[in-house]
This record gives structure tokens, C-alpha cells and sequence, in this order.
């Protein structure tokens, strides 16, 4: 395990099971969220995300955290591990609640309130975006090792197992 993926829908806990990866692996994490977000809630250019995000790629290893679907192809060619975290929307909707007013390593700023358009794109999130993530990590499950959580109790356990 040298070029991790970690994915899933807002609110599972990406961010969270990368860090406690990275403190166990000692592998450098790169948050998508904190390249494309700008400290003043604005975001930088698709084509500066997309030549930063392939310097990361270029690494000799990595663990990268985040969704962002028009790059996940990309990651998915290039990593060895793939974590999908695919929770109840329910889970995911609790997630983002309970880090309303913390700050946070992953993203610029903090989040002072669950706006209805992200919480829109959770709920849509099962419907929407995990049929295309199956999808791809099916053309690779051959090459890669992919390691699907449908629980907190799950990445916990695996964790605690490393």
C-alpha cells in the first residue's frame, strides 16, 4: 500500500480514516478539498487543480482523500489501494453536522453551516455518483486492491487490524 484512494460521499468519514491511515502508514496525505478551496471560499482554476493534482499522482507514494469524480479515473489508474466508503445517507447527513464550527486540516475555512445544496448533493450522492465509482472500480478490482466500508465500525476494525 503506497498510493491509496480514499472515497466515498461527503460526510463518511474520508477525511477522518485518511488521517488515522496516514498516522499508521506514515504515507503524506493530500486533501483534495484543501487544493481546490481557497481560504476565502473560492477555488482555484480547474487547470491549476488539475496540474497540482498530478504532481501529487507523480508522487512515489501518497494517500489522497477526496471525490472530485472528473479526477477519479486518474487516481484510480495510478494508485495500488482503493477505500470506498459507502454509508447510509443518513450517516453521511450526521457527519457533516457534527463538524459544523470545528475547524478542520482538510478544508480552508471553517464550515459554518450545512448549506441545502451540499446537503442536496449528499442525498443524491447513492443515486448520482456511486453507480459511476462501482463501475470504475470494477474495470480495476483485478489490479487493485479495493477495500469497500458500508460502516464506521468497519474502517475501525480494519484499522485496528494494521
Amino acid at each position: 500500500m503506497q498510493k491509496v484512494m480514499v472515497i466515498g460521499s461527503p460526510g463518511a468519514g474520508k477525511s477522518t480514516f485518511a488521517r488515522k491511515l496516514r498516522e499508521i502508514t506514515q504515507l503524506p496525505l493530500y486533501y483534495l478539498d484543501q487544493l481546490w478551496h481557497k481560504p476565502d471560499q473560492t477555488n482555484i482554476s480547474r487547470e491549476e487543480f488539475d496540474l497540482r493534482l498530478a504532481d501529487w499522482i507523480a508522487q512515489e507514494c501518497w494517500i489522497i482523500d477526496g471525490n472530485y469524480q472528473r479526477t477519479l479515473k486518474a487516481r484510480m489508474e495510478a494508485c495500488d489501494t482503493i477505500f470506498l466508503l459507502d454509508f447510509p445517507v443518513e450517516v453521511c447527513l450526521a457527519g457533516v453536522k457534527s463538524r459544523i464550527g470545528r475547524q478542520r486540516e482538510d478544508l480552508p475555512w471553517i464550515e459554518t453551516e450545512f448549506d441545502e445544496e451540499f446537503r442536496q448533493a449528499i442525498l443524491e450522492f447513492p443515486q448520482k455518483k456511486l453507480p459511476q465509482i462501482y463501475e470504475w472500480i470494477e474495470q480495476y478490482r483485478n489490479e487493485k486492491e479495493v477495500i469497500i466500508f458500508r460502516s464506521r465500525e468497519e474502517t475501525e476494525e480494519f484499522l485496528k487490524s494494521m
